[in-house]
């Protein structure tokens, strides 16, 4: 139980600092270092105690990698969407009426957008096997920088494409913010869920040994 409350609040406080930044942004915020660090922060708190995913395609990446029993995937992700639907609400109400930064530009297509979600979810799913799941790794201490930082780069890379959203319980906060178009919400998933395991396949093939 304690694993899928933690996974709740980091879930939780992730969205919440999407939604706060980037529905009606402040002046002077700078969104992607905020949710980089966000991220970052709940990795440190809760990754002793869940591993730290906060993101169904995470789990679903560390899952076929063999570090997650197949019985807690559901749990975990069910926690993770409530906290975002949770943090949602909580961002709606502190900001209010949202100013869609995504759907503002309607020059980028699905098959854009699925990829840009598709590549950096990737990167965030391979970072995370690599730095938090590898026998090569155990006991380090950089894993949460590693993390935020990969949320980070990616933002900033592809952000003005897809949102940067890299994350299906961040999608579905967004989705309920009105940050996404509704009829790319599970093209958005999809590519997010495939792009974990597409992580998790690669890892096994780079890491033969590391059952």
């Amino acid at each position: 139980m304690n694993k899928f409350i933690m996974e709740l609040i980091g879930t939780f406080f992730l969205v919440l600092t999407v939604g706060v930044c980037v529905d009606n942004p402040s002046a002077g915020v700078i969104a992607p270092v905020a949710i980089g660090g966000a991220l970052m922060i709940m990795v440190y708190a809760g990754g002793h105690i869940s591993g730290g995913h906060y993101n169904p395609a995470v789990t679903l990446a560390v899952a076929v990698r063999g570090r997650l029993a197949a019985r807690e995937v559901p749990w975990y992700i069910v926690a993770q969407l409530i906290g975002a639907v949770g943090a949602a609400g909580a961002a709606y109400y502190l900001k209010g009426e949202n100013q869609a930064a995504v759907t503002e530009t309607p020059n980028y297509h699905l098959g854009q957008i699925a990829l840009a979600e598709f590549l950096f979810t990737f990167a965030l799913a391979f970072v995370v096997l690599n730095v938090a799941t590898a026998k090569a790794t155990a006991g380090n201490s950089f894993y949460g920088l590693a993390i935020g930082s990969t949320i980070m780069v990616g933002a900033f890379a592809v952000g003005p494409v897809s949102g940067g959203v890299f994350n299906p319980a961040v999608a579905t906060g967004a989705l309920y913010l009105g940050l996404i178009p509704p009829a790319d919400y599970l093209g958005y998933v999809a590519a997010q869920l495939s792009a974990g395991v597409f992580a998790a396949f690669i890892f096994k093939v780079l890491h033969p040994d590391d059952k």
